[in-house]
Order: C-alpha cells, then structure tokens, then sequence
C-alpha cells in the first residue's frame, strides 16, 4: 500500500481540457494517485469553439480511445443532441460519426466521473513552475505558492498558455472563452530550453436562435438508425431522431463578401495585429472570401449548443472582425437577416511547443518525466487533443510505475498516424488530421477500432475484464459468421437472377459461395440471409465486419503487405545519441533533421521531410556496418 503526503502524487496533469481529461483518467485507471489542475472548475472539458465531436478522421480517433478505455466516447453518447454518419455514399474508410453536443452537459458528465474517480483528485490552480531536478521534473508550483510532488507530468495548456484575444481593433490577454490565461508557465518553459512558436485559432459569433428564420435555411436531421461512439453504448438507448435536435444550413452571398472586402483594413489577421500562423482546414470567413475570391458563396452550419440554451453556434464562420462589422456580416445571410448576436467571434493567439522536441511517447526529449499533449502540441481539434492526452496519461503512469513505454504505429490507429506526424515532421500551423494523411486508412475504419485496440486497452488495465469478454465473444462470432458464410451457397434461381437486376449485377451462370456472393457491389449480407433462408448473424455490427472484409479483400491484403514492409523498416533501430556529423557523405539537410528530430528507427527517419533515399541507404549501411560514434551525454 502506498503513503503519500498531502501534496504528494504520482502523477500530475496541469489543464483540465480533452487532452487532460483522458491523461488523468488514464493514469488513475492505471492505479497511480494522479492530481488534475485547472484554471477554472467550470471550464473542465469545456468546448469554446463548435460544440460537437467526430467527423472525418477525428470521429476514428474517438472510436480509438473508446476502444483503449478512454471517456470522449463514452462521454459524447450520454450527452448528443444529434448523432449523424457522414459520408454514407462512400467506401468505409472514410466514413465518419459525428455528434452534436449539449456543450454544458458534456462539461457536467466529464467533471462528475473525473469527480467520482478513485486515485484522481480535480482541484482549480493556476500551475506556474515545473520541479526540474537532474533533467527530471518532479513537480509543479502555482500562483498561490502551493508546490506538489509527482513521479510524472503531463501539461495540456490548450490555447492558454500566454492566450491572447482579439476583436478588430481590440486585443487582451485572456483564455479560451474568457478565461484566465497561463503566462508564467510557457516563460518557464522556455528557461528550461523548450522552443515555442507562436499559433492562432479562432472561432464564430454566436446568435440567438429566436431570432433566426429558419424558413430560409436547410434542415439537417440526424439518424433514424442508432449510432454510438462507444463500444458500451446500447442501441436501445439512442435518442429517436424526432428528439434529436436539427442543424441548419444557410450560405454566404456576394453582399457578405463585399461587406468583408470593405471592412479588410480593420480585420486583424490582415492589419498585422495578428502575429500567430491559423489552421489551413479551418480558415476565419475573411480568409475565405480572400483566398477564394472566384467563389461566390460559402456553406455556414447553424448548429445548437444545447437543449436548455437558445445560442446557436454560426458554423464556418469564424471571424475576428470588429463586433459592429461581424453583426453586419451575420445580417447579410439568408435566414440571419434579424439575428441578435449573443456572443461575438474572436481569435486567440497562444503558445505552443515545437512538437519535434517529444518522443513517441509524448515525454519531451531533454526533460523526463515530463509529457505534453493537446493543443499544445500544435494540433487543433478536441479529438486530436483527447487522443494524445490518453496516450500521455498511459505513459505518465507507466512512467510512474518504471515501466517501457507504450506507443501507437501508424499501421495501428490514427492517434499512432497524429503523434508520428507531429514528433517526426513537426507542424507550422495547426495541426489538423485528416483520413488522407494515413496510407492505411481501410485498415484504420470506424467500424473496427475496437477489433485493433481493445486487447492494447486491457493489457493497460484500461478495460476491465467484463468488456473484455465480450470483446472476445465478438471476436469468436465474427470468425464462426466467416466460416458459415463461406459454406452457403447461392444458386442461379429466378428469385436470385431477379435481386441481381434490383442492384443492377449480372446475372449467376452458375452456383457460387455466398462469399463470393457478397463481394459484387450492392450485395448485402440481408440479402443473402433472405434468399437462402440461412442466419449469418443477428449481431449487425458482426454483419458489417464481414461485408467489409469481404468487399475490401483485395485492397485490405495490399495495405497489409505494405504494413510489413513497414514493421521491417521499424525494426532497424537506430542507436540512441547517435553522432550524425561523424557519418560521411550524408546530406547537409538529412543531417540537420536527423539532429534535430533523432529517429528511433529507420522508418521513422525515411518520414523526415527533404530525406532522400540515399541519405537512408547512407545511414543504414554505416548502423550495418557497427561503427558507431555516440554523442557526450552532456550533449
């Protein structure tokens, strides 16, 4: 049994956003005593920009940390007020779940199971300095003097850390929302030798929705059949799209452009006020009109942010204009024309850490024991955020324990594709993950992240054994489904011949598998159990798996073998500190970005932008060869 002071823990996670969230949960799951601060209590898990979560790649992501033991999932089920799947017409890589969140519930369920936590202690501070003893950190103190002790440290500042708001002419120091911002931690940072750039994000005005016409927009339901981003969620608990509140879309027109071309000199991303690079996949409207000048509308989503509120979130329209210019812009819009502002937009400008200075752990390189997740790390997204921060708080408690680290390959999940990108080809605006940055995105699907992860999940102790069996049970159906499916066959009745040109196929010359059956386009597992009388499976999730290997076969084994050539490169590790000036005939760029980055293996190093092939071919040979010169561990 453990004894602890009062201000003694194993682990300490500083910012109680997604990222810190996850990280805390995590490491209190893990059986480490872990102590979660955050500037302000009402702010935990708190969404300041569009209230909602998943979409493309990140709606994966969430599947993800479901599947290792994480909340979001968990968290966004019992709190949605419209859940819909995105990209139904296309093949299941890219399909995506996304849910739009009663923001205030969402803030209230994740502070009550982080309330109700065993081995987590929720407490509002302001955390100012880290402990850094021997190259170690050891603790953090606040604003109030208070010092606490820790094994690990897991910071996730979100967009605090030196925060700074800005509306037209008008700029201050302030966090997300209003909030206090972080100004003596990211300066103590850069003591301790971090190097920080600067970021900026954004986010849209706020209307009151008695006021808008929506006769003059386009309804967007949600699902009529269940949809869940938990593996624990029950169908029968999916709320009946006739509850499930609409969102609405509307357009901009030439008169909003104009208006915002007119208004261009007081817009403080053009004026030069602000200073900090945006995100590329999420640009304020001004940015939009600008870069895009031969369009002459833009999409707008007005989206609820809650049940019991009558804000309404102007989607894809984030601005920065001045207050009485923005109400101008609103005004100019379809359905907006009498819309009162509630809340007007804003930028926020903060500090983020140069994310090449972390291991694939998230411990940063020159510190132990210290770990940086979320938005600190350059991505934006609260998906992006959850997912690092689970994978800090698992290493912060692994860290704690003496134990190796755990790690996530690119082949494995989306968050191993975000942490390999940010640690290995760093980021220069904020960071956004997208399905096309994963070059096995059908191995990566929705659908099966608990198939990839769940067993990673109980290994950790994230998952507990009741879910872990019936985990096993899905596993074991999904095989017998297999081998029943490739026994049944189809036969060239009329009954067959006639569904055939319902899905227009051409007709069966002779008996087939139902295997084979299924692989033509538009042929459904349903149907094969309706024309052969056979029960495949009465598990629609255990259908869906099926359907997809077997439609997906071809391309599913090319990824796979890419995936080997990839786990070949990974093994050839390359020695730590190793000494790149000492390797002759290596390229003045690679050696630079070898030094910088320091790849743990030769796949990661062939990731590293501007190496080229024979720079790898270089490095490989001289590892090969045993001649290797270290760097002093001074250095």
């Amino acid at each position: 049994m453990k004894t602890y002071d009062s201000n003694e823990y194993d682990v300490i996670v500083v910012g109680a956003g997604h990222a810190g969230c996850e990280a805390a949960l995590a490491a209190a799951h893990m059986g480490e005593k872990t102590l979660l601060l955050t500037i302000n209590l009402d702010m935990v898990a708190f969404m300041p920009c569009n209230p909602s979560v998943g979409g493309p790649a990140k709606g994966t992501v969430v599947r993800e940390i479901d599947a290792l033991g994480g909340q979001m999932g968990k968290n966004i089920d019992a709190t949605y007020v419209q859940m819909r799947m995105l990209n139904t017409g296309k093949g299941p890589a890219v399909r995506a779940l996304r849910a739009q969140a009663d923001k205030w519930q969402y803030h209230e369920h994740m502070k009550d199971v982080i309330e109700n936590t065993p081995n987590l202690t929720l407490r509002q501070a302001v955390a100012d300095e880290l402990v850094v003893e021997d190259g170690v950190c050891r603790g953090v103190i606040t604003n109030t003097g208070a010092k606490y002790h820790a094994k690990s440290v897991v910071l996730t500042t979100g967009t605090a850390a030196r925060g700074k708001i800005i509306i037209g002419e008008l700029a201050y120091s302030s966090g997300p929302n209003n909030s206090l911002p972080s100004v003596k931690l990211p300066e103590n940072l850069e003591r301790l030798g971090f190097k920080l750039r600067r970021f900026k994000t954004g986010t849209p005005p706020r209307v009151d929705g008695n006021t808008i016409d929506y006769s003059k927009t386009e309804e967007e339901p949600g699902d009529q059949e269940p949809r869940h981003f938990s593996y624990t969620s029950k169908d029968e608990d999916y709320i009946k799209v006739e509850d499930q509140l609409s969102c609405y879309m509307t357009y901009t027109n030439p008169t909003t452009h104009e208006i915002i071309r007119k208004n261009l000199d007081r817009a403080p991303m053009f004026s030069g006020v602000i200073k900090g690079v945006g995100p590329r996949y999420c640009p304020s409207i001004e940015d939009k009109v600008v870069r895009f000048a031969d369009k002459d509308r833009h999409q707008i989503f007005l989206e609820p942010e809650g049940r019991n509120t009558k804000e309404i979130y102007v989607g894809d329209f984030s601005t920065s204009m001045p207050e009485e210019v923005q109400l101008q812009m609103v005004h100019s819009v379809a359905g907006l024309e009498h819309a009162e502002l509630m809340r007007p937009g804003y930028a926020i400008e903060y500090d983020v850490i140069e994310p090449w200075q972390l291991k694939h752990t998230l411990e940063t390189k020159n510190i132990k024991g210290l770990f940086t997740a979320g938005q600190m790390n350059g991505t934006s997204g609260y998906e992006e955020a959850a997912g690092q921060g689970l994978i800090a708080g698992i290493n912060a408690a692994l860290s704690a324990q003496n134990k190796p680290g755990f790690t996530l390959q690119r082949d494995e999940a989306y968050i191993g594709v975000l942490i390999d990108d940010l640690v290995t080809k760093g980021t220069n605006e904020p960071y956004r993950l997208l399905t096309s940055r994963a070059e096995y995105r059908l191995l990566l699907r929705h659908d099966n992240a608990d198939l990839r992860l769940t067993a990673k999940g109980h290994e950790l102790g994230l998952i507990d054994d009741e879910r872990y069996q019936t985990f096993l049970e899905k596993k074991q159906a999904i095989s017998q489904a297999m081998k029943h499916i490739a026994e049944i066959k189809i036969h060239p009745t009329d009954e067959v011949q006639a569904y055939l040109a319902s899905v227009k196929q051409d007709r069966l010359n002779a008996g087939v598998t139902a295997a084979d059956f299924i692989k033509r386009p538009r042929v459904t597992i349903d149907a094969v159990e309706e024309l052969t009388g056979e029960v495949i499976s009465e598990d629609r999730y255990v259908k869906e798996q099926i359907e997809i290997a077997l439609k997906y076969e071809g391309y599913i084994k090319k990824e796979k073998a890419m995936v080997e050539k990839l786990h070949r490169l990974e093994s050839k590790k390359i020695p730590d500190r190793i000494d790149y000036s000492a390797i002759p005939s290596l390229a003045t760029e690679a050696r630079q970005k070898f030094e910088k980055i320091r790849p743990e293996s030769i796949a990661q190093a062939e990731r590293i932008s501007g190496v080229n092939p024979a720079d790898l071919a270089i490095l490989t040979a001289y590892i090969q060869q045993g001649r290797i010169a270290k760097l002093p561990e001074d250095k």
